[in-house]
């Protein structure tokens, strides 16, 4: 394919990761159509009827990126609240299934699909296992994905600790502290920036050869 020709959707690419990756694509050359319910090109992923809609009015095109995310579901599981946990699969997992479904009659061959889901999936920290769950339940799904709709390629990014409006609803002091404390015990030393995670997308959207892969970009917070 003509790399300025291809064409990538980017749903939730205005602000962090999503725009970093619709800065990195762009620049490549590929055209980038970026939507969230917040953009000048609004989408709500809660709605199949407004994805439906959104890809048929798009038509053909190459790349599918889903940046998507919600703020409920952490806490100790024996305190967790079940309600905000299912808020947060209603904030990131069913969006980003919907939007894969509903994207796949437009995808062209030989295209990509790939889902930004987070490494609470694989890590035993308390506290996040209601994180973990989301995460994961959209991390068991990449394989088979990737066997169901090939030659349309299928992969995943799990961030980690990544510097992004996502901590905002967090106390300033205490954000601070765990950045300070992530710098201090992650391998790399340092908190991830949006565009760490945007090198990995452009790269699974770029690389033909790739598919069913779950890529870390954590600093190492797995091995720890």
């Amino acid at each position: 394919m003509d790399k300025h020709q291809e064409i990538a959707v980017v749903i939730g690419g205005s602000s962090g990761v999503g725009l970093a990756t619709v800065e990195r694509l762009a620049a490549r050359g590929l055209k980038v159509i970026a939507t969230s319910r917040k953009s000048a090109n609004p989408v709500d992923a809660t709605d199949r009827a407004a994805l439906d809609a959104f890809f048929a009015g798009i038509g053909r095109f190459d790349h599918l990126v889903l940046t998507l995310s919600g703020g409920e579901g952490g806490g100790l599981f024996a305190s967790l609240d079940l309600a905000s946990l299912e808020r947060g699969f209603a904030a990131k997992f069913w969006p980003q299934v919907n939007a894969v479904q509903a994207a796949l009659p437009y995808i062209a061959k030989g295209g990509s699909i790939t889902l930004v889901t987070a490494i609470s999936a694989r890590i035993a920290n308390p506290g996040v296992s209601g994180l973990g769950a989301i995460n994961g339940a959209l991390e068991s799904m990449i394989g088979t994905l990737a066997r169901e709709v090939a030659p349309t390629r299928v992969n995943a990014v799990s961030p980690g600790v990544i510097d992004t409006p996502w901590w905002n609803s967090m106390p300033i002091e205490a954000k601070n502290d765990l950045f300070q404390s992530q710098c201090a015990t992650l391998p790399a030393g340092r908190v991830g920036q949006p565009d760490d995670v945007a090198q990995i997308i452009d790269m699974l959207a770029g690389n033909s050869f790739i598919t069913g892969a779950i890529i870390p970009c954590d600093g190492g917070l797995h091995l720890l």
